[in-house]
């Protein structure tokens, strides 16, 4: 696989769609991040680490609203393998007027649009979600 990040994005599209409760996410420090930003901006109800650890899982909890509507409209990813995409502090996208985030890649680690942008940081842009 060449782009682990993106499959992420297309299991949790996926089940989403498809009203899964949760789906399985191969493990990666990158994707526990990812997974952590999705919950702290209540996208996702939760995540959970599943197996040992060479074959270690993220078990993704996703989340909907009372008419069964998923909080997950779109995600799109940015930065590819085959093409990087790194933006400044004053590059940092708005997703739908502020109503969506912008994952990056920093220095300081793995933080949302609007994080960066109040550390005055830039970074290689990951992924949209909105």
């Amino acid at each position: 696989m060449t782009d682990p990040i993106a499959d992420m994005l297309t299991r949790i599209r996926n089940a989403s769609m498809a009203g899964h409760d949760s789906t399985l996410v191969p493990e990666s420090r990158v994707k526990q991040n990812i997974a952590k930003l999705l919950k702290q901006e209540g996208f996702i109800s939760g995540f959970e680490l599943i197996g040992d650890k060479p074959k270690r899982h993220i078990k993704v909890a996703l989340r909907y609203d009372e008419k069964g509507v998923p909080m997950v409209n779109g995600l799109e990813r940015i930065s590819k393998p085959g093409l990087r995409v790194y933006v400044q502090r004053g590059e940092i996208p708005r997703v739908y007027g502020g109503l969506g985030i912008t994952v990056l890649s920093t220095s300081r680690g793995v933080m949302t649009g609007y994080q960066a942008w109040r550390q005055g940081v830039g970074g290689e842009l990951l992924l949209k979600v909105w």
